[in-house]
């Protein structure tokens, strides 16, 4: 009994997996929200099955996505397939919402960087570079424009900031994939839930936002690729420069994350309005220089422990 209703649950799910991934690849405006709800039905599988039959499940999920949508389909199903999968596994063993969060982007990115690889080597397809090369053609008829309206100077600086913007989009692609990947599985979470409660699946609520804190060592890492930075000033366009400005970038990230959750946390303490750190927040994407502060706010709370002295006060 056990064994067809595994089946019979296993075939409701590929059913409902193949609809899904069809309406993404043939209805691609619609697709880009229905692609974060693709890996659910893995999700719901592996929360209640053991690892071999969540293995035959995934098998199953790649051979009907190859037969219902061509090879197009098969990443997608490799992506957004195998991280539900770790994902639904992961809740199974009641794994904290951070840890699924932080295994599920891991598994996406990997995936993101198989695939990008593949297609270079296997295809000589360099999906980043046909990317970059219609941004810079769209760029150059753009000039061309300005030309023919008398602002050649305007022209020539405008196009100079665009280059210099898509070398940054270039040699930042490492930290987009790591950023997309924490965001894809975050907002995969975000409407799974729901669902998965539902279906009597119980997963851990996140902390409050107030509450979240960042690892101390994040900021020792932090202060060491600045040091890396300063002393050996590596040449754009090498590898170490490329690690170098990447790592800087997503700790920075980092800072700026935790600099956040201070101004969020600080305000409770003080017994303040919520909408206030929301207006903050706001306000610092609306003016960039706030958010240098902010950052600059994390880094003293990781390094002062700013929220312990603030306890003594209040």
């Amino acid at each position: 009994m056990n064994n067809v209703r595994k089946l019979t649950e296993g075939a409701i799910l590929l059913a409902a997996f193949t609809v899904l991934l069809l309406i993404t690849i043939y209805a691609p405006v619609i697709g880009m929200i229905v692609n974060f709800v693709l890996p659910l039905p893995f999700i719901l599988f592996a929360a209640k099955n053991d690892l071999k039959s969540i293995l035959v499940f995934t098998v199953a999920g790649l051979l009907i996505s190859f037969i219902a949508g061509t090879i197009v389909a098969l990443p997608l199903t490799l992506t957004y397939g195998i991280t539900g999968a770790v994902m639904g596994y992961l809740i199974q063993k009641n794994k904290s919402r951070t840890a699924i969060l932080i295994a599920g982007s891991f598994i996406f990115l990997l995936s993101l960087i198989i695939q990008y690889v593949v297609s270079a080597a296997l295809f000589h397809f360099n999906f980043i570079d046909e990317l970059i090369k219609t941004m810079r053609d769209s760029l150059s008829t753009s000039s061309d424009i300005l030309k023919g309206f008398g602002q050649q100077q305007e022209s020539q600086k405008v196009l100079k900031q665009f280059e210099q913007a898509l070398d940054l989009i270039k040699t930042l692609v490492p930290s987009l994939f790591v950023i997309s990947s924490f965001v894809a599985v975050f907002f995969i979470q975000l409407l799974a839930l729901p669902v998965l409660k539902r279906f009597g699946i119980n997963m851990e609520n996140w902390k409050p936002f107030r509450e979240i804190s960042l690892p101390r060592s994040l900021l020792w890492y932090y202060l060491i690729v600045m040091l890396l930075q300063m002393v050996f000033h590596p040449q754009t366009g090498t590898y170490l420069s490329t690690a170098l400005i990447n790592l800087s970038y997503i700790l920075q990230l980092f800072m700026l994350f935790q600099g956040l959750t201070f101004i969020f946390y600080y305000f409770y303490q003080r017994g303040a309005s919520k909408s206030l750190p929301i207006i903050i927040v706001v306000v610092s994407f609306i003016m960039p220089i706030l958010l240098y502060i902010i950052g600059i706010l994390g880094i003293i709370d990781l390094g002062f422990g700013l929220r312990k002295r603030n306890e003594k006060q209040v």
